[in-house]
């Protein structure tokens, strides 16, 4: 389960933890541990984006996972969002991930497993179905997801781009 730190900061983004992975190398003199923190920053207005670091102890990997993804959040779009959910059923694939992400009427909750609801959640979507298939490695579940939601188009953004009014 994901450790919530969505406090909000100075710069108004919350965060989540979503994985720390322990790796360990086998040295002369026993085992030298590292670990590897995943972390989803969002401003919950449509702003999302995940940072990854690594470290000999866990607080310095989760600061360097935050840095990472507060420079990549600079980077990224806008999700399209309708209300508290999204506006049409799609698909977010990354690797042998696979995250089906459906609309949902209000009230229903964020209805998905760990990796994919806290970039939902970070998101500011409050309603929504997901369904994952294959792999269910948390950094691709995470990338799936993210490059799911930025697929994402309004009604108005399809009509102005084809020409055509639905």
């Amino acid at each position: 389960m994901a450790r919530d730190r969505s406090e909000r900061g100075s710069d108004g983004f919350s965060d989540y933890v979503v994985k720390i992975r322990r790796c360990a190398a086998v040295v002369k003199g026993g085992r030298r541990f590292s670990f590897n923190a995943l972390v989803v920053v969002g401003d919950k207005q449509g702003r999302v984006a995940f940072g990854y670091g690594k470290a000999n102890e866990v607080p310095p990997a989760v600061d360097k996972a935050l840095k990472d993804a507060h420079e990549s959040i600079k980077r990224r779009g806008r999700v399209q969002m309708k209300g508290k959910s999204i506006p049409h059923r799609t698909i977010g694939r990354f690797g042998a991930s696979k995250v089906i992400l459906v609309p949902a009427a209000p009230g229903t909750g964020v209805k998905a497993g760990p990796g994919v609801r806290e970039v939902l959640q970070a998101c500011g979507i409050e309603n929504i179905l997901t369904k994952v298939h294959g792999s269910t490695n948390p950094i691709n579940l995470v990338k799936a997801t993210i490059e799911g939601l930025m697929t994402l188009r309004t009604r108005e953004e399809v009509q102005r781009l084809r020409g055509v009014t639905l």
